[in-house]
């Protein structure tokens, strides 16, 4: 069992070596994280639109940036080594091995190793990522993010909308590669609207990543303009409405309900919230009044009141058992599987095109199925359980965080929670959103130049500071009782918001 209490790393922050630039590697490593996440939102127009030709190699163009990743990683001494990096590994080359074994008497030996590669690309390889990104940026690093995916929340959330009233068949609405295939539909003669990704699951984890990264500028003072999180609220709130997806709706709804974690663990932050909340219930009123809000959630009800009737439940207990039922799914087949399962890639898409030439899913839809189906009762259960730990203990380095004052990891958190212990890593979006997710979270704890995660208490003003000047009026026993007068001087460097950006 992986202890709580340990870090996810024990090489946290790149230490001293000699003869080798460190924050030249540093800075590189930033680099490449950041082109991994404008691929991550650029795969799909690529995929979709600009060369569907090489939609098929485009599925792995985040591949050669984590190859240089770990390159860099390693020389800067910032690859992670903790307990889950090696029991992930373990987990990895057994659940390799068993599924080369278990293939080998039934295709050739290149197929084999095509299906078989790529169930370990999907599982594992991109997952170490997550302790590099929490190891190389910080929280200000993280802000940024949240500044630029909340401004290209904008045009995401219009694309939705020209999506959404276009024709299935429409340029704007094809599918990746160039085949005769159309999106999702939602109902209505309507398709759910991928926005710049593949397919409609990448606005879910989007949206609900922007949603994090808007309560936390509205439930702080300094972060965001107020003018991108109108707009970038707008655009939300719009997305939601014509996205015809519960996913999208059952993700943005754990985001909101976390607000009250934070209320309950931080109750000033009410009074921030609170001057806040106006401008939500006005603007939400404007919103709700537009025409495409109101054809939107129109086509979002029925298919609500459709899924409840198939299931003979209620809207709110459908969307419970449609959230609970990726999990419990698997363990259905826990006692029916082979040992080995039946080959490590077998159940994802690209695996079925390797096999029988056509993209599918040969084992099961849901992602805790497949990784039993593929890899066998033991090592199947043995990288579920990985997950589980991974975000129980993000989940705790987050609640450790807010109790430290900040917000922001456990926003992320619940953004990351869903599709780091069941997200279909077989897709490349969901796997890129999991590893992007848990980076973020990871690095939203510590605090600028600091491998640590931020301290429980602020540390202590030394004489001569503002913070050591006592309130006129005050004795000095009522400083020792209260404390020093608070000071209001506080900089988010580029992102102030009383400084251009």
């Amino acid at each position: 069992m992986i202890s709580a209490a340990r870090p996810l790393m024990q090489n946290a922050a790149a230490p001293q070596n000699a003869g080798v630039d460190q924050s030249g590697i540093m800075s590189n490593l930033r680099r490449l994280i950041w082109l991994y996440m404008v691929l991550l939102l650029a795969e799909g127009a690529l995929r979709k639109w600009i060369v569907p030709q090489f939609s098929n190699p485009l599925l792995i163009v985040r591949d050669p940036v984590v190859i240089l990743i770990y390159i860099l990683a390693l020389r800067a001494r910032v690859f992670p080594c903790g307990r889950f990096a090696i029991s992930l590994g373990v987990i990895a080359v057994l659940s390799f091995l068993a599924g080369v074994l278990v293939l080998e008497p039934y295709i050739p030996w290149g197929v084999s190793a095509l299906v078989t590669g790529y169930g370990f690309r999907a599982n594992f390889f991109h997952l170490p990522l997550i302790f590099v990104i929490g190891a190389v940026l910080d929280n200000e690093d993280v802000e940024k993010v949240g500044w630029w995916m909340l401004l290209f929340m904008i045009p995401m959330g219009l694309l939705m909308v020209y999506q959404f009233k276009a024709s299935p068949d429409a340029f704007i609405n094809r599918t990746a590669g160039l085949g005769e295939a159309e999106q999702i539909t939602a109902g209505s003669g309507k398709i759910r609207p991928p926005g710049s990704f593949s397919f409609a699951s990448g606005p879910i984890y989007y949206v609900s990543g922007a949603a994090a990264f808007l309560l936390y500028g509205a439930l702080t003072r300094f972060p965001y303009k107020n003018w991108l999180l109108f707009g970038a609220g707008t655009a939300i709130v719009v997305a939601v409405a014509v996205s015809g997806s519960r996913g999208l709706v059952v993700s943005v709804i754990v985001v909101i309900l976390t607000i009250g974690v934070i209320f309950l663990l931080r109750p000033q932050s009410v009074n921030q919230f609170g001057r806040t909340l106006v401008l939500v219930v006005i603007a939400g009123l404007i919103i709700s009044h537009l025409p495409i809000f109101k054809e939107g959630a129109a086509v979002l009800s029925e298919r609500f009141a459709t899924a409840a009737e198939g299931t003979e439940s209620t809207v709110a207990g459908g969307l419970i058992e449609r959230t609970l039922s990726g999990f419990t799914e698997g363990f259905k087949l826990v006692g029916r599987v082979p040992f080995f399962g039946y080959g490590l890639g077998v159940g994802t898409n690209v695996g079925a095109q390797f096999l029988t030439g056509r993209a599918g899913f040969l084992l099961a839809e849901g992602e805790w199925a497949r990784v039993l189906l593929e890899s066998g009762s033991l090592f199947g259960t043995a990288f579920l359980i990985w997950r589980i730990l991974l975000a129980a203990h993000l989940g705790y380095l987050s609640l450790r965080a807010l109790n430290a004052g900040q917000m922001l990891p456990i926003l992320l958190f619940s953004a990351g929670f869903f599709v780091i212990a069941n997200g279909p890593f077989g897709q490349p979006t969901s796997l890129g959103f999991a590893v992007v997710f848990g980076g973020l979270c990871l690095a939203a704890t510590r605090s600028k130049g600091n491998a640590k995660e931020i301290s429980a208490r602020p540390a202590k003003p030394s004489p001569g500071t503002h913070g050591d000047q006592r309130m006129r009026g005050r004795s000095v026993y009522a400083d020792r009782l209260h404390g020093p007068r608070v000071t209001q001087d506080r900089s988010n460097g580029s992102l102030d918001r009383r400084s251009p950006s």
